[in-house]
């Protein structure tokens, strides 16, 4: 043990590490997981974005397996899309990555890291914790998603038809998270 562990020891992601081959297993898995849970979706016919699981299940993702092992998982979930596999909550291909939504999809990567770095330092543990790191998820997620909306519609446009919809929803998704996360830590106890 270093002075560094000492003072500020690792904290362990609900999915431990596995070999290589175990790893990616796992990260294959939480692509699929991600890919089912894009599929439950209500569309909306005031906005280009659904409502979908996706955010749910990259916010889950994130905290389970980390920022590393989630961003990766994220990361396979946007090759598979990009190959064209039906993967994304509608449509697939190179080009659906560059259309509207394609922002919140990259934005996915980035929420998966923070989540998962927010869960290693312990924060998935309780449920106040848990709620505002998958809260920041949510916030860098959306900037990105709409920086990228707005190159489409504006920004005024992209706040309307990307953000406002979605933020009671997102909101109730964060605290399903937060109270599911800390419930699975007092069983694995």
């Amino acid at each position: 043990m270093t002075i560094l562990t000492t003072v500020h020891p690792r904290k362990t992601v609900l999915v431990p590490s596995f070999s290589r081959a175990g790893n990616l297993a796992l990260i294959l898995a939480a692509s699929a997981f991600i890919a089912l849970m894009a599929h439950v979706r209500i569309p909306l016919p005031f906005t280009p974005v659904p409502v979908t699981g996706q955010t749910l299940a990259v916010l889950l993702v994130g905290a389970a397996l980390g920022s590393r092992r989630g961003a990766a998982a994220v990361l396979a979930y946007l090759a598979e899309g990009a190959l064209g596999l039906p993967v994304f909550a509608s449509g697939a291909g190179l080009a659906y990555l560059f259309g509207p939504t394609g922002g919140y999809l990259v934005g996915f990567v980035a929420a998966a890291w923070v989540v998962g770095k927010m869960a290693e330092r312990g924060h998935d543990r309780s449920f106040a914790s848990a709620w505002l790191g998958f809260l920041l998820g949510e916030v860098v997620l959306y900037a990105l998603g709409l920086a990228w909306l707005s190159r489409f519609v504006g920004l005024r446009q992209a706040v309307a038809l990307g953000l406002a919809p979605f933020l009671l929803v997102d909101a109730l998704k964060a605290v399903a998270a937060g109270l599911l996360l800390p419930a699975v830590w007092r069983i694995r106890r």
